[in-house]
């Protein structure tokens, strides 16, 4: 039985998020990438498009024989029959199946009615199911279909035999109060599916989004590591991870403590950078400059960090500037094995902050140099 607190995490940074412009993977790295995604514990990895190029191919093929025995890997497949025989070639045991339900999308780019999208979604669903696939569908572009049609489009689904159902908000249009009473809906109508959660970024709010798909009752949540993906990137991994976790008390078997190394590691090899102000995974995560701030969190943490830097493989740090007190210098010179009494700590944060008034980055040698003056004195 599936527990109702237990939500699964179906990382999709080696599909969706090597979808964005300017990130293409050796089969290498995608398998590099798929071991540390197993590590940290997810539950099912997209490992590509496999119909889409030979490279996707042999990339989905490898990452199955590396870890498809601890962990569910799944490949995209549009809804044909030739994209899931080519699942199957590849070996997968379970497939992502999508096709458009939006009115735009099936008037400017399938060239369907919706009669026909629905005929092609229970012929696809069945063609995957009689090969004995797990099968997870996605009506593309969901939060812009006609509601009636969406709900329509999952109950076919469903009668079609899909494991899983999946609601993407494929341009991120959705805000968390519309999208959770959504999900509800949709969950009214899905027969014990699991329903799942796929939100993009285009206005911020793709963790929002899938906090609220999940308190509307889905039970899995599509995920990039470090929120990679095309245009403003997908809902972060890190980020909903932390917050069903801490906030909501949801069951999520990722480990928390290898967060850190994953972000670094898919930043390492995509080239893109992790923002400096990025949630949990940033450097500045966990810094502190501000004086009052620094204190606070020398004599308790709690004070001004929601979790510990440690619980997400993180670091603390600790900044000089105009806004620096006494207390985080000690702790910053004290680190280096300089101890000052308060009157010549107080010298040495005057001249910090004369030097960081002036525009200039102050760094813990530069207190250090500072500091040294007194050290024979």
């Amino acid at each position: 039985m599936f527990s109702t607190r237990k939500v699964r995490i179906f990382d999709t940074t080696l599909r969706d998020g090597e979808q964005a412009p300017g990130i293409d993977l050796t089969i290498e790295q995608k398998v590099k990438i798929a071991r540390q995604l197993q590590r940290l514990g997810v539950d099912a990895i997209e490992a590509g498009f496999p119909a889409s190029s030979e490279g996707e191919f042999i990339a989905t093929k490898k990452i199955l024989e590396e870890v498809g025995d601890s962990v569910e890997v799944t490949g995209l497949a549009r809804a044909n029959n030739g994209d899931i025989d080519r699942g199957i070639e590849a070996g997968l045991a379970s497939v992502h199946v999508f096709i458009a339900s939006s009115d735009v999308h099936l008037k400017y780019k399938l060239k369907m009615t919706r009669d026909q999208v629905l005929d092609r979604i229970y012929e696809s669903i069945r063609y995957a199911k009689s090969h004995g696939l797990i099968v997870e569908y996605s009506p593309e572009d969901a939060t812009r279909t006609n509601e009636e049609f969406l709900l329509q489009v999952v109950k076919t689904a469903v009668e079609a035999g899909a494991d899983r159902i999946n609601i993407p908000d494929t341009v991120g249009v959705m805000h968390p109060f519309r999208f959770q009473q959504l999900i509800s809906k949709i969950t009214s109508v899905s027969s014990g599916r699991i329903i799942s959660v796929h939100c993009h970024n285009d206005f911020g709010l793709a963790t929002a989004n899938s906090i609220a798909g999940v308190l509307g009752g889905a039970r899995q949540v599509h995920v990039t590591v470090n929120g990679i993906g095309e245009r403003a990137g997908n809902a972060s991994l890190e980020e909903v991870v932390m917050a069903l976790k801490k906030l909501l008390d949801f069951d999520v078997g990722v480990k928390p403590w290898l967060l850190y190394d994953t972000s670094r590691l898919v930043s390492e090899l995509t080239g893109v950078p992790v923002p400096f102000f990025k949630a949990v995974v940033g450097d500045n995560a966990f810094g502190h400059e501000a004086g009052i701030h620094v204190h606070g969190v020398i004599e308790n943490p709690l004070t001004y960090e929601p979790m510990s830097p440690e619980e997400v493989g993180n670091f603390r740090r600790l900044a000089l500037g105009k806004h620096s007190g006494i207390h985080g210098l000690r702790k910053i010179l004290e680190e280096q094995g300089i101890y000052l009494d308060d009157e010549k700590l107080k010298i040495v944060l005057s001249e910090v902050k004369r030097i960081a008034d002036t525009g200039r980055k102050v760094s813990a040698e530069d207190a250090r140099r500072i500091a040294s003056r007194f050290l024979s004195s």
